[in-house]
């Protein structure tokens, strides 16, 4: 009896412990919504370097933490001193240190950077060494912190302002067809920005791009009544959005070279750059010559190319790279800060991007990383060891890892073995911050001596779990076999929240599948999304497989889908399919599948390809017919429809709109610039003209992705489309 009573009395005791335990709202785990997300984030530190000092950055003041570079000009870097220097200069005060960057090792200098008003202060000093206020209408800014000089752009010109205030404008006839400064080429190949400093900050390389002849999808700007000035037309406009697709006329690209001491421009001799991609650009470490690799529009022959930066001559061609499905150059050639003779060179030509040595002759000197496994990063130089930094998943295919290797190609691991890490290096390259997580860790940082490791990590910081009081369902993770029944793919599996094994639950696949990008890895909780949690807690059983195709596991593992985007990713889902329905607690009638952009066309495609295997689908942003998607990638990973028409119409879902039976809704952007609007509505008027019933729901004025609150009502919209036909 009296065991009894205490079996009863201990289990009255544990209830309230157990309900302290509580569930998820949606704005928990959606950014935008009315709550603050952040905090279901893990807490950070803020860190940053002043040479091989590590700063810690905090509301009202700094301190350094971590190394033995003594920097005593810290104690006295305060909020109140730097506000007061701002004051007595005329400029706005700050409301905390978060944002504060050294750009001088040698000198106590802080940059407050607010975009297009930036000051450098030295705060020991209380002087403002430099300044600059930009128009509102200022884009694209890019600082020298040598020279103090900065490139901008207002409406497609482009702008200099040198240390003496002095404004240079680089281009007059800037427009929608004639961009100067910007990034190119829609963002592929790495590119990122239009705007190059030589090392010394004296002269300018950038894109200018002339899109006169691509043909213009016309965006609709709606306006509502109450934002329409009284007089004005209340009728809708169009909005012209420069659109090269698959196979049609693309833009022509040059490259510039401003020089402000003289004001004046050259472009590189490159010849006619029609159907040319001029990507990858970098500077000797002299300033006189500019590198850049060049590549066919088929994408499958580069050359790293040798230009004079003065006359604009091409002075060599170092070397050609081919590939009989596609050459991918994504970073740009490093030198080797002791040896300005010699340079890295990152490739897949052996199957896994690696880091190789060549000398400005074009010769081969090393191949310094070799294996089954893939460079991810590389995050510099340690000149005194003669070390490359860099980042890559030796460790796991599922992991993202610091390594150092020497110029014999001797690699070692640096900071912790698990998780996913990602590092920033000290000015000297001696240390870095690693800032990382794991499953089962929420945030940890390390500050790590790229020297001697074992001897001087620090464990600097370590965040509690901001779900600690939440009920989180079970996260697994494992593998399965591609559809070629020899490569592995990987899987996470979310169980319901309250799981019990004994009842049968409806099952959502979470899909992407898409070239770079990845669903799964050893970050925390696996890299599960949000929305995936939020959807455990509504009682299903949450499915990601990353398929061949994506990201991070070699070329032929990526180029498996090579001219018929989808087919072998659909293929591998559906071995993933066929797990879940050998799970007892899976109903395999009530299987759904929701993914965005690339994976909005891999659900549409699943509905319509393999219509008796999913019940309910919401398709994000998806691309209908690759001959309505751009340039750049589409014709990466599909060549032209006039070179593959097979493949063009064995993808395009306009040919499959007559075979959707489940319940299927699309979901757009009305101004979506990447998957324009055509794509979704085309599949509407296939579907009507085939006699099928996909739902639709639109967000006019948005572009790809929902922001703020409208990407938590679109998970909202998302969850009641499988409450309302997936659950029941």
């Amino acid at each position: 009896m009296k065991k009894a009573a205490l079996g009863v009395l201990f289990t009255l005791l544990t209830l309230p412990l157990m309900a302290q335990k509580r569930l998820f709202t949606i704005n928990d785990l959606i950014p935008g919504g009315s709550t603050y997300y952040q905090a279901s984030m893990p807490e950070t530190e803020y860190l940053t370097w002043w040479g091989d000092a590590c700063i810690k950055l905090d509301m009202s003041h700094c301190q350094q933490v971590g190394t033995e570079s003594a920097r005593p000009e810290v104690s006295s870097l305060t909020l109140e001193n730097i506000n007061s220097v701002l004051a007595d200069n005329g400029r706005k005060t700050i409301d905390h240190l978060y944002n504060a960057t050294f750009p001088d090792a040698e000198k106590p200098y802080i940059l407050i950077d607010r975009g297009r008003e930036r000051t450098l202060i030295d705060w020991v000093n209380h002087q403002v060494i430099w300044k600059v206020n930009l128009t509102p209408q200022a884009s694209n800014m890019d600082w020298n912190e040598h020279s103090k000089a900065m490139a901008y752009t207002v409406e497609h010109n482009l702008f200099v302002i040198t240390e003496d205030g002095l404004t240079h404008q680089v281009s007059t006839d800037g427009s929608i067809d004639l961009v100067y400064g910007e990034s190119v080429h829609r963002d592929e190949f790495g590119i990122s920005k239009g705007t190059f400093w030589n090392p010394d900050g004296t002269l300018l390389a950038f894109y200018k791009m002339d899109q006169s002849m691509v043909s213009k999808f016309p965006q609709v700007n709606i306006t509502l009544p109450s934002q329409t000035p009284e007089g004005e037309s209340r009728i809708a406009t169009t909005s012209p959005d420069p659109y090269p697709m698959a196979g049609e006329t693309s833009h022509k690209v040059y490259v510039g070279i401003f020089n402000p001491q003289t004001d004046k421009t050259i472009y590189l001799n490159t010849g006619d750059p029609t159907d040319r991609y001029f990507t990858n650009i970098a500077w000797a470490p002299d300033g006189k010559k500019l590198y850049l690799i060049e590549l066919n529009r088929d994408q499958n022959h580069g050359s790293l190319d040798e230009y004079d930066a003065l006359t604009g001559e091409k002075l060599r061609t170092l070397f050609t790279e081919d590939n009989d499905k596609y050459f991918e150059p994504l970073h740009p050639i490093q030198f080797l800060p002791w040896d300005d003779t010699k340079f890295v060179y990152q490739t897949r030509r052996d199957g896994y991007n690696h880091l190789y040595i060549y000398n400005i002759k074009g010769q081969l000197v090393k191949q310094l990383t070799q294996g089954s496994f893939e460079v991810m990063e590389m995050l510099g130089f340690n000149k005194e060891q003669k070390t490359i930094l860099y980042t890559s998943n030796e460790q796991h295919p599922l992991q993202q890892n610091v390594y150092k290797v020497d110029m014999k190609g001797k690699r070692s691991l640096l900071g912790n073995a698990t998780g996913w890490h990602d590092a920033t290096l000290s000015e000297s390259g001696n240390f870095f911050f690693d800032n990382y997580s794991s499953p089962d860790i929420a945030r940890k940082i390390d500050i790590v001596s790229t020297v001697n490791p074992k001897l001087s990590t620090l464990d600097f910081f370590t965040a509690d779990d901001p779900w600690e009081n939440f009920q989180v369902p079970e996260i697994k993770t494992g593998t399965l076999k591609a559809a070629d029944g020899v490569t592995d793919l990987y899987y996470r599996l979310i169980l319901p929240t309250d799981f019990d094994p004994n009842k049968k639950y409806p099952a959502v696949v979470y899909v992407y599948g898409g070239p770079h990008a990845h669903n799964i890895d050893a970050s925390r909780n696996w890299g599960a999304r949000g929305w995936d949690i939020w959807m455990a807690q509504q009682g299903y059983v949450m499915f990601c497989l990353d398929n061949r195709g994506s990201e991070h596991r070699g070329l032929a593992f990526e180029q498996a889908t090579f001219r018929h985007l989808g087919v072998e990713e659909m293929k591998d889902q559906l071995c993933g399919v066929d797990y879940l329905k050998s799970l007892p607690y899976v109903d395999a009638n009530r299987l759904g599948v929701h993914g965005w952009s690339f994976g909005g066309f891999m659900t549409t495609s699943l509905m319509t390809t393999y219509p008796d295997v999913f019940k309910v689908g919401v398709a994000g942003g998806p691309v209908i017919d690759w001959r309505f998607y751009e340039v750049m990638y589409g014709e990466r990973y599909m060549d032209t429809p006039q070179t593959n028409p097979e493949g063009y119409e064995e993808t395009s879902l306009l040919n499959k709109a007559q075979n959707l039976k489940g319940r299927l809704l699309v979901i757009y952007g009305g101004n979506d610039p990447v998957c324009v609007p055509q794509h979704t509505l085309s599949f509407m008027r296939a579907c009507i003209d085939a006699d099928t019933y996909p739902d639709l729901f639109t967000y006019p004025g948005d572009g790809h992705n929902m922001m703020g609150t409208d990407r938590v009502h679109l998970h909202n919209v998302i969850t009641r489309y499988f409450e309302d036909h997936l659950k029941k």
